[in-house]
């Protein structure tokens, strides 16, 4: 197994228990009626972006696979189904030999979706693929939530370097999925370590206002820091008052100080008054990093400060508005037995509302005009036109039951920035609108 993507696999629990009981359930009736080995289709998609947003991000794939992979029942859980009579006897035999055995295929991490995007095309019997769905959806809603605002950040800060720190905002291991996922929407860095530890992304970290507070004075506290960190460190200079904290970080660390943080009052105002302190104290190369509660709104309206970083934490690890990608999980091809030379009949649920959706076993592909920018997302069932033949988002992700696609997160990091440039220009205005490209259907 290629390790580039998780990093450290220490101790990975199962995830069968990641589900709803619904799915068993469903289960114990099909095998019970003779249908649960009918090969199925499901489908994970949207019906529609975010209100406002012009774009998704795919997240999670990586996560998905590693839960796929260890989705299987122990020896406790057996016994917890059977004691609660969750489901009967036969059910948790079969359950006791469960490994998916089927097919995935999905648009790799770090791509681009729209509404009907089949983001994720999951094929086996019924049994098998049904029991996916929640722990499939809780990852993918989750990443892709974080990563689009991590996107529109990046895209709002310029170029300039992002630091994820909303660890103490969000449930702990949230927080690792969330460090994961802004590191594919653009940030940088994380603060939390276990993010670090598992993923190789790189962290950051100095000091807190607590640090300060320790000593008798300021000047002791940066004295601390600087003779423990070296010169090159980052020094919080809001504790007290700023105009001083940055004459005695200079003094203390020469004009070698790395950066100051700044983490309360008008930002912009506030930056401005720090570079021009610095250039004057002669700390022409200090840089100066910025917190205090931003979101892409707030990035945005420091394009004109002399800021070199922002730290993000709150409106990260929360979607900035948007918690979920309200991704669903559908079936929407199945047969009438396991034979695999049988042919798939398209299946559809039908509501009232809009809570509709297409039949069939998808392909996606994008078109793109002259000049290579994408110009719609072509969905289809039928055979892929000749011109969208190499354009086509899906990739083999699991073939017969084995992960076949893992990658570093680089890869996927690399794979957004690239997706990113090649849509119309307006995808990265932070003015609420409509999906960027249209979806067509043939």
């Amino acid at each position: 197994m290629n390790s580039a993507d998780l990093g450290r696999r220490v101790g990975v629990p199962s995830t069968a228990l990641f589900t709803d009981q619904y799915e068993l359930t469903m289960v114990q009736a099909a095998l019970k009626a003779g249908t649960a080995e009918r090969r199925s289709v499901f489908e994970a998609f949207t019906r529609r972006l975010p209100e406002g947003r012009r774009y998704g991000v795919v997240a999670g794939i990586g996560r998905v696979l590693d839960a796929v992979e260890n989705f299987h029942f122990d020896d406790e859980m057996l016994t917890f189904l059977r004691d609660q009579r969750i489901v009967d006897a036969p059910t948790v035999d079969w359950l006791a030999d469960y490994r998916f055995s089927g097919d995935i295929w999905g648009y790799p991490e770090g791509e681009v979706y729209f509404p009907g995007s089949p983001l994720l095309r999951v094929e086996g019997s019924f049994a098998e693929c049904v029991l996916l769905e929640t722990v499939i959806l809780s990852i993918l809603n989750h990443d892709s939530a974080i990563a689009a605002a991590a996107s529109r950040m990046a895209a709002a800060a310029s170029g300039r370097r992002l630091i994820e720190m909303g660890a103490r905002r969000t449930h702990e291991l949230s927080a690792v999925a969330s460090a994961r996922a802004a590191y594919i929407g653009g940030f940088h860095t994380t603060s939390d370590l276990a993010a670090g530890f598992r993923y190789n992304i790189p962290t950051v970290g100095t000091s807190a206002h607590a640090f300060t507070l320790l000593h008798d004075s300021e000047r002791d506290a940066f004295r601390a820091q600087v003779d423990s960190l070296g010169r090159g460190t980052s020094l919080l200079v809001d504790t007290y008052d700023v105009t001083e904290a940055v004459r005695t970080a200079v003094e203390i660390a020469g004009p070698e100080l790395g950066a100051v943080r700044i983490d309360s009052g008008d930002l912009l105002l506030v930056a401005h008054r720090v570079r021009q302190q610095l250039d004057e104290l002669g700390a022409t190369e200090t840089k100066i990093v910025v917190t205090s509660d931003l979101d892409e709104y707030a990035i945005a309206s420091l394009a004109a400060a002399p800021v070199d970083a922002y730290g993000v934490g709150t409106q990260l690890v929360t979607g900035s508005g948007h918690p979920t990608c309200s991704m669903v999980y559908k079936l929407v091809a199945r047969a009438t037995s396991a034979d695999p030379s049988e042919p798939l009949l398209p299946v559809v649920k039908k509501s009232l509302g809009a809570k509709t959706s297409r039949g069939g076993r998808k392909w996606a592909a994008r078109r793109l005009d002259e000049y290579g920018v994408a110009e719609a997302e072509v969905i289809g069932t039928g055979p892929v036109p000749a011109e969208l033949a190499d354009r086509q988002l899906q990739v083999e992700l699991v073939r017969g039951g084995e992960v076949v696609a893992r990658e570093p997160l680089e890869a996927a990091r690399e794979r957004h920035i690239a997706v990113r440039s090649g849509l119309p220009m307006s995808a990265v205005q932070l003015s609420r609108g409509e999906p960027v490209i249209p979806t067509e259907y043939v």
